[in-house]
């Protein structure tokens, strides 16, 4: 059962991320953040509330209010805005960016932008998703309370002057009642970290070193179509990238898909094949930082492990462990897991991802020598296990995936096309396996209907088979790249969103909802047909699938215009961003 004084979850929809690379926080319309795991992504929670367990923080004003936000342009900053019958008051809130790796600091600053402010400030950390102990806070002289947080943190809360220690859900918890005269504010600064905390820093230079971090390396992005949401997308990517390491899938475990479907997933991991789209979408929009992260984190992965590269691991490289519950009540409609069955499974399609990614990052001079030796690797992975059956893009049954055999093509062209000339000899290796991949596949897969079937013993249409066509595997003008387009539109589409496959024989909405991945990769197929239209109108519809914060979940229900998963799922951002990129290209 969930603590009675808990705050209540709302709609997806409704939540902004706060982030800093490391960890992620998410924060509701009346001021509560009830997520955020630390110290890092996959760590587990301190405020639990969104899904059934302990730990919030919020900071709500007294009385009638309407509720609004908005990002401050080029990073994840957020404000919270609430009018009031006395006024207007925001929150400034954000997580110091960049983020350290054993330290994250929650900022938030309260003014009182037109007319005076009351609100309430309750702060309950309970580390281990609660099952661990938090100690008594103590105040110190200095006015900063400090407590042991569970077993491996620290916490130092600098809060209101009249904060008191209560209880909630039988834990502690600490409560203010604050007021502001209009024009006032107060700054609030979390910090939990995993050594004792060092000297406090002011809350103004906190700041300006967030405001500083977000300004570097901004991309323009001023020629794409909706370039406040591209730009937006960049800044959720950053935020959810480990400097120097990889990004986070989405920051949430354990939202549902579908409603008591049991389609609860833990995506607090760096997945390869993300990890390629967003490299490749940033190699598009010449954000030349993150496309350095993702080639570097798939190379190590790929230099670590070879032929036995598992699809996913933690931001930091280590091992996903496998699938547990959790002993809270979940989100409404689901319930809690931690862990992924990702850990046992092959996925060969990464291999050709990884070599679409280096070869993007040839193109533009930033593929070193370990990733010129990781690119070897995958190649010759290839080579060896492009028999294997896989578990394919969609993580199913092991079969002889028809996307993931031309996934690995199109990566082998595009590296053979990338080499140096003293390496023609090794170029035309590849072209040649890629060659063979491409014929084995159209022996057994393809349909008779002229497009690609799922695999050898699965004739249905999917939208994944839209991929590799785009990333090269095939000519554009191939007929069977253009059957299969048509094949999704039929088949898969519905007033310009698009769903994975057939499931059953009920109606495609009311067995999962419409993919956005989907979405954006066939405004990218229309556009390489040169269809400007269309693929402005398939960009513009997914594009607008988000809550107000901007933030966009793995599916999107289309009768009800609600999010569905976990939140917000990095590759689609990466997609949007990419999609912005190339439309505004030439055909």
């Amino acid at each position: 059962m969930a603590p009675p004084d808990a705050p209540p979850p709302h709609a997806l929809r409704d939540y902004a991320l706060l982030a800093d690379g490391r960890r992620g926080a998410l924060v509701g319309p009346h001021g509560e953040i009830v997520w955020m795991c630390a110290p890092a992504w996959h760590d587990d929670a301190v405020f639990a509330a969104l899904i059934g367990g302990p730990g919030w923080y919020t900071i709500t004003p007294v009385g009638p209010y309407v509720w609004g936000g908005f990002y401050e342009p080029g990073g994840l900053i957020w404000r919270s805005r609430w009018v009031t019958r006395t006024g207007i008051v925001e929150c400034r809130e954000a997580l110091a960016y960049p983020g350290h790796r054993d330290r994250a600091v929650l900022l938030r600053r309260i003014e009182a932008v037109d007319g005076p402010a009351e609100l309430t400030v309750r702060l309950q950390v309970a580390p281990g998703f609660g099952g661990q102990r938090t100690g008594d806070p103590v105040r110190g002289e200095d006015g900063c309370w400090t407590a042991r947080a569970g077993n491996r943190l620290r916490m130092r809360w600098s809060g209101p002057p009249d904060t008191r220690i209560g209880t909630a859900g039988g834990l502690p918890e600490l409560q203010a009642r604050l007021r502001l005269e209009p024009g006032g504010r107060q700054d609030l600064v979390l910090e939990l970290a995993e050594h004792p905390l060092e000297r406090r820093e002011p809350a103004e230079r906190l700041w300006r070193a967030t405001e500083a971090g977000w300004q570097a390396h901004l991309p323009g992005l001023r020629a794409v179509p909706g370039p406040p949401d591209a730009r937006h997308a960049y800044a959720v990517l950053r935020a959810m990238t480990v400097p120097g390491g990889g990004t986070v899938a989405a920051a949430t475990t354990s939202l549902p898909e579908r409603v008591e479907q049991g389609r609860n997933y833990d995506y607090r991991y760096a997945w390869i094949r993300d990890q390629c789209y967003i490299g490749r979408a940033a190699a598009e929009a010449g954000a030349r930082p993150l496309l350095e992260d993702s080639v570097r984190f798939v190379a190590a992965r790929l230099l670590e492990h070879g032929p036995d590269l598992p699809p996913a691991c933690t931001v930091y490289g280590d091992a996903v462990p496998s699938p547990k519950r959790l002993d809270l009540p979940g989100y409404p409609g689901g319930f809690d897991i931690v862990g992924n069955r990702v850990d046992r499974q092959f996925q060969l399609d990464c291999f050709g991802e990884s070599l679409l990614l280096f070869a993007a990052a040839a193109r533009h001079d930033v593929l070193d020598a370990d990733g010129r030796q990781a690119a070897r690797t995958a190649a010759e992975a290839i080579a060896a296990r492009r028999t294997r059956r896989d578990s394919g893009i969609w993580e199913l049954h092991p079969d002889h995936w028809t996307h993931s055999r031309l996934t690995c093509a199109a990566g082998l062209r595009a590296m053979a096309g990338a080499l140096p000339r003293p390496s023609r000899r090794l170029a035309a290796d590849w072209q040649a396996l890629a060659d063979r991949i491409t014929a084995d596949t159209a022996a057994d897969s393809l349909h008779p209907d002229g497009r690609w079937q799922r695999s050898p013993t699965d004739p249905a249409v999917d939208a994944a088979l839209l991929l590799p066509a785009l990333r090269g595997a095939l000519p554009a003008e191939d007929p069977r790249s253009r059957a299969t387009l048509d094949a999704v539109l039929a088949e898969l589409a519905r007033d310009h969103y698009c769903y994975r496959f057939r499931h059953n024989a009920l109606p495609l909405e009311d067995s999962e909802g419409a993919f956005l991945l989907c979405g954006f990769v066939v405004a990218l197929a229309e556009h390489r047909l040169g269809h400007a239209v269309e693929a402005a109108r398939w960009f513009e519809r997914n594009r607008a699938a988000c809550g107000p914060p901007g933030l966009y979940a793995e599916e999107f229900d289309v009768t009800q215009r609600q999010l569905r998963g976990n939140l917000p799922q990095a590759f689609v951002h990466a997609l949007l961003l990419e999609t912005a990129a190339r439309l505004a290209t030439d055909g």
